[in-house]
């Protein structure tokens, strides 16, 4: 094959490789032309295709147009209503949780108010990420989602909201938990990560009162007083010793068929037995 011939070859395939296909810059150049129209109407008609197609990138774009010329007009709710979802749909949930806000504070008496403030606490929740992660976003889910549940008490979404909270405060739970127990599981670099585990599952009970996993906080708690305990000065032991005992009995009352009763009334008799020790110890340095 003559090179001469082999270069043309190679020249066309190149270029055939980086030419546009028609329809696409049809399409594009159509668009861009439309976004400089100021044929509002056809620009709105054009938004609702695009809309209805679910092409939320485009929809987008020409309500972000329309919002800020036709204010005023009997198509502006409806233009914020699908200019918000537009930005919910493209993840974009900073722009939508305003565009949600905006929408009930300047139509406090649309039909669609609940709903819009329903969306507005769930791009909260979109925003809120795994439980080790900063859980500003799933405060504030909360927050959002008690107030729509007290300020639209008939509507559909109720239950939906409710649910959402709970998930949100299991999330909260979690991380609460995760981080007591990096207190315990750091003990044997420091003993007074012992006393911090206590503190920190007992606070844990105290938020979260009606917790499913109540037994096994209470159980650490125990954990970390009993070999907090043996690790202390003597003076200190017997009173010590005597907290666990309590924290026992606490906890065989209060879950009287948890399956972790076991374990509890394991540390209840090494605890007596150590009570009986310091206080044979006792008795021989007096007698």
């Amino acid at each position: 094959m003559k090179p001469l011939f082999l270069a043309v070859i190679i020249s066309v395939s190149l270029t055939s490789c980086f030419i546009v296909p028609k329809a696409w810059r049809s399409k594009n150049g159509n668009f861009s032309k439309l976004m400089k129209s100021t044929d509002y109407d056809y620009k709105l008609k054009m938004a609702e295709k695009y809309y209805l197609n679910k092409d939320y990138n485009h929809a987008q774009q020409l309500y972000d147009d329309l919002y800020r010329v036709m204010k005023g007009s009997e198509h502006y709710e409806d233009i914020w209503y699908k200019y918000a979802y537009s930005a919910f749909y493209l993840k974009d949930y900073i722009n939508a949780e305003n565009l949600f806000k905006g929408f009930v504070e300047a139509f406090p008496n649309s039909q669609k108010a609940a709903e819009m403030d329903y969306m507005r606490a769930y791009t909260f929740y979109k925003q809120s990420p795994k439980y080790e992660l900063d859980q500003t976003n799933t405060t504030k889910t909360i927050g959002f989602m008690q107030a729509f549940v007290s300020q639209h008490p008939e509507s559909d979404k109720v239950k939906d909201a409710n649910e959402i909270i709970e998930k949100c405060k299991a999330k909260l739970e979690q991380k609460d938990f995760e981080n007591a127990r990096l207190y315990y599981n750091l003990r044997a670099t420091n003993p007074a990560y012992l006393k911090a585990a206590s503190l920190t599952f007992n606070n844990l009970m105290n938020t979260y009162p009606d917790s499913q996993n109540s037994d096994e906080y209470k159980l650490y708690i125990i954990r970390s007083e009993y070999e907090y305990a043996t690790l202390s000065l003597e003076d200190k032991k017997q009173s010590r010793f005597e907290q666990v005992v309590t924290d026992c009995n606490d906890f065989i009352d209060r879950f009287p068929e948890s399956k972790l009763k076991k374990q509890v009334q394991s540390y209840l008799e090494l605890t007596n037995n150590s009570l009986k020790a310091l206080q044979n110890e006792q008795t021989k340095k007096t007698s």
